[in-house]
């Protein structure tokens, strides 16, 4: 996520530098899986949905670079925006972090171990393994608030 804010334009970053992102869990794109996982056994005590506040551009605490901070599975809009008069300034966002030459794809092969940096780094999984089984565990490691 460091190039897709890097690519932007100057007018662009301005803008975005300042705003903060209202994500939710309940979002359209994560609601199957998160009821999916309710169904299979989480906590009953679990919140229908949670909402969560971040900047549009966090500044990585280590590397002191900017990163743009939206996904396309949480992010909703834009603080003090309606989610209509966000839509396409999103939408473009979404859409350009995506481009393949902001992307790595990684090559898994029997044995891999993939670790990457959510602070810069968006997961973004592609099914390409039809008929096969991927086994996959998720640690999640205490952070810090993003800034």
């Amino acid at each position: 996520m460091y190039l897709a804010y890097e690519t932007l334009s100057p007018g662009m970053r301005r803008l975005l530098d300042g705003l903060v992102a209202v994500n939710s869990s309940a979002k359209a794109d994560v609601t199957k899986t998160r009821e999916d996982r309710i169904r299979g056994g989480a906590r009953t005590e679990a919140k229908r949905e949670y909402i969560a506040e971040h900047p549009v551009v966090r500044t990585h605490p280590e590397t002191g670079r900017k990163a743009l901070y939206v996904n396309n599975g949480h992010t909703v809009h834009f603080k003090d925006m309606t989610e209509e008069e966000s839509a396409p300034l999103l939408g473009f966002l979404f859409r350009h972090q995506v481009r393949a030459e902001l992307t790595c794809r990684f090559g898994w092969r029997v044995g891999s171990l993939a670790f990457w940096d959510n602070r810069c780094t968006q997961h973004n999984p592609v099914n390409d393994y039809h008929g096969f089984r991927r086994v996959m565990l998720r640690i999640t490691l205490a952070g810090d608030r993003p800034r």
